[in-house]
């Protein structure tokens, strides 16, 4: 009960900081590599790093890989195959606009993380984590979305958002869905396996792809390789934290208490973008630490 009630609180956290800094790392290679380019950096370059972490957890649990069953398959499907989709419209969404504008409208996947995990694995909702998402979320939309500026800035890169934080969420969805079906006591194996399982598939579809219709972009994935091994090694890192998270709580406190990212995505905004921090914003980031502290606070 301790580790569910308070390990997953860590995991969550440590995987907001580290996708932070890899996002931000994407949004510098779309410059060079472009929205399929960059998406693919994150998967290529991650799984060599799974592959080391999953290897360090079974040497150091001595805990037997995985056998999954077919149920195994549709879940791990959805959830890779959903961040695919989700990772490509994010990235072409910080194109568009400010980067932690961006990164707000993704975060508006705390409510439909919610939705689909009481839909589709039974996860509870009390009334308690409602209101959580609900202040945390309204926290979210009072920082992006200021009147004129979704005109001004285009619809494009807002529609771009919403959509890829509702494909996060049914990919989060996805993963925890794969994670349960293990029915693995120790949930860092559990959690790791799918993390790798995920990934493999994800490496295999973008390179397939890319070498079917891009060839080019492989080729310039390749001269690139410093500035992605770096956002590889931080995505994968953050992958496991998540993983980890998923495998002791429900999708919905999982994504909830994740939308402190979009608090160290203002950090990273204003220190390496140079972009100012509004009144406006401040004012959803407060809303955002009260709807995070609710959550935890009826977790109790």
């Amino acid at each position: 009960m301790i580790v569910a009630g308070w390990f997953w609180v860590v995991f969550t956290l440590l995987a907001a900081g580290c996708q932070t800094v890899r996002n931000a790392m994407q949004r510098e290679l779309t410059v060079t590599l472009g929205t399929a380019g960059a998406t693919h950096v994150r998967f290529l370059f991650g799984l060599p790093f799974a592959l080391l972490i999953l290897l360090a957890v079974w040497l150091v649990t001595g805990v037997a890989l995985p056998r999954p069953g077919w149920d195994f398959v549709p879940w791990i499907a959805l959830g890779a195959g959903a961040q695919i989709a989700a990772t490509a419209a994010m990235l072409a969404a910080m194109k568009g606009r400010s980067f932690v504008v961006a990164i707000a409208y993704i975060k508006t996947e705390a409510i439909q993380a919610a939705v689909f995990g009481l839909l589709f694995l039974g996860d509870p909702l009390t009334l308690g984590m409602v209101a959580a998402i609900l202040v945390a979320t309204a926290g979210v939309a009072l920082m992006s979305i200021k009147g004129a500026s979704v005109v001004e800035a285009g619809l494009r890169p807002t529609l771009l958002g919403l959509f890829a934080g509702g494909l996060f969420a049914l990919s989060a969805t996805g993963y925890r869905g794969a994670i349960l079906t293990l029915d693995e006591p120790h949930f860092v194996m559990a959690a790791t396996f799918t993390m790798t399982a995920g990934l493999v598939i994800q490496a295999a579809v973008l390179t397939l792809y890319l070498a079917v219709r891009e060839p080019a972009v492989l080729g310039a994935i390749v001269r690139r390789w410093r500035p992605s091994v770096f956002a590889g090694f931080m995505g994968a890192v953050a992958s496991e934290f998540w993983f980890l998270a998923f495998a002791l709580t429900s999708v919905a406190n999982v994504r909830t208490l994740a939308l402190v990212e979009v608090i160290f995505a203002q950090a990273i905004s204003y220190f390496v973008f140079r972009q100012k921090t509004t009144a406006r914003e401040a004012l959803g980031m407060s809303m955002i630490v009260a709807g995070v502290a609710l959550l935890l606070i009826v977790q109790r």
